[in-house]
């Protein structure tokens, strides 16, 4: 389907939880909203469905080849990801750090990626990290590795020399705990939880450009009282 001449955003993981919730939020703001992810989200205007079991480059050609030729977007954003704890006593350690580096770490290089050839002049890239992983995470290597890679590819890539379009800003918001459905069924929930409409808005006055932190910055989402709040790391 081709994109229109009014606002559009691409999202990365767009059949989560969080990137569910920012599907609907950015349609009822009238973008054309784009979905990448291993299942279709009704929702959008246009979905890339990736196939499971494709190789690193694999899947960044079906992602490339999926967004529709011309494409030019306001926005990129990368949600996808997926949680595991365990340290190097626990039997699946490698395992699971290989699934934290597909989940989080390829979706975010992808994504990257596209902004070159899809991204207009001025346009906001996001990916997402994890405030946990600005220090050790013992209990969840893994993780911890992952999202503190995806915060030095944000900083680079968020640099004058990172290669995004003319104007362009890239940004990694690092949550605490969301809250989702998963979440509220695995872990008492309480008031320092972030709603993922808090995320939403903060995305889109970033591409509104509102309230915009330098590129590159890691951005945390620190929730208190039921209000968020963005610390610049």
């Amino acid at each position: 389907m081709a994109v229109s001449s009014g606002k559009s955003v691409l999202i990365y993981g767009g059949k989560g939880a969080l990137g569910s919730a920012l599907v609907d939020f950015f349609k009822a703001k009238d973008f054309w909203v784009g979905n990448i992810d291993f299942l279709t989200n009704d929702n959008a205007n246009h979905n890339v469905i990736l196939e499971k079991g494709l190789s690193f480059l694999e899947q960044a050609e079906a992602v490339t080849n999926g967004v529709p030729e011309g494409t030019q977007l306001d926005a990129i954003l990368c949600v996808a990801g997926g949680w595991a704890g365990g340290n190097l006593e626990s039997p699946d350690f490698l395992k699971s750090a290989q699934l934290m580096l597909e989940q989080s770490l390829w979706s975010s290089y992808i994504a990257a990626s596209l902004a070159p050839k899809f991204l207009k002049e001025n346009g906001t890239l996001v990916l997402t990290g994890a405030q946990p992983a600005l220090k050790s995470t013992p209990g969840m290597i893994g993780y911890g590795v992952a999202k503190a890679a995806v915060h030095q590819l944000t900083k680079s890539i968020g640099s004058k020399k990172g290669g995004l379009p003319k104007g362009g800003k890239a940004y990694a918001i690092l949550p605490v705990t969301l809250d989702t459905p998963m979440n509220r069924k695995w872990m008492k929930h309480d008031d320092s939880w972030t709603p993922l409409e808090d995320v939403a808005k903060i995305l889109f006055n970033w591409i509104s450009q509102q309230d915009t932190p330098p590129s590159g910055s890691l951005v945390q989402l620190i929730t208190k009282d039921g209000k968020t709040e963005t610390v610049i790391e």
